[in-house]
């Protein structure tokens, strides 16, 4: 069964819209362990509604916190301690895809002592990582990289968000050792169908597939 994790390098970089659409692409489950925030559409309403999914296709969260926070502190208001052990990747149904959508970027407090980035060395699952395409994201994207490598979690490749931009594109493949997927670039208006063609104009749908590639 394929089983990515889609996380960013940083809050609001665009990954829940890009879990939407290769959720969609895949014909995949869509799994979002942890949701902060409860007042607006939550990350599995809006990725159910740009994906084209259906109720069954969108698995439960295991916490749902009130507040729009860093999950630590929207469990300390809610009263809740987050139990590890409950994060566990789902798998009902192997026949299937599965992606799971991370909370916030890599180093995003879960409890006082555990970090999403830590969350996913333990599952071992491949990561895409989204990242903005234009200024500032060589930076961020080179050291969350860097983190990723250091916990030894496997990296299917880097997803970038925004105007295409080639040379970022080029530096973060040869800088990071690291396929660079494609570009999502901005859909306006944001609806299902536009989302799906862009992400088939941007990437390729066996790239998810197919596993992490060795470094060379």
């Amino acid at each position: 069964m394929t089983r990515l994790v889609v996380t960013g390098t940083d809050t609001g970089i665009g990954k829940t819209v890009f879990s939407a659409a290769l959720a969609g692409a895949l014909g995949a489950c869509y799994w979002k362990p942890v949701q902060s925030g409860l007042e607006e559409e939550t990350d599995s309403a809006l990725a159910a509604r740009l994906g084209g999914l259906v109720p069954q296709d969108v698995l439960p969260e295991a916490y749902r916190l009130r507040t729009p926070a860093s999950p630590h502190l929207a469990a300390a208001l809610d009263g809740i301690a987050i139990d590890p052990a409950r994060l566990t990747p789902p798998a009902d149904d192997p026949a299937r895809p599965l992606v799971i959508e991370g909370a916030g970027g890599l180093m995003v407090p879960l409890t006082d002592d555990l970090l999403t980035i830590d969350v996913f060395a333990r599952w071992s699952l491949p990561v895409v990582l989204c990242a903005r395409s234009g200024l500032g994201t060589l930076n961020h994207t080179l050291l969350s990289l860097e983190a990723l490598a250091a916990r030894a979690v496997p990296v299917l490749g880097v997803a970038l968000i925004g105007t295409p931009h080639a040379e970022n594109a080029r530096m973060i493949a040869r800088l990071g050792a690291v396929r660079v997927l494609g570009t999502l670039p901005p859909v306006e208006p944001l609806t299902p169908g536009a989302l799906a063609a862009a992400f088939a104009a941007g990437f390729r749908r066996a790239d998810f597939l197919d596993g992490p590639k060795e470094k060379s």
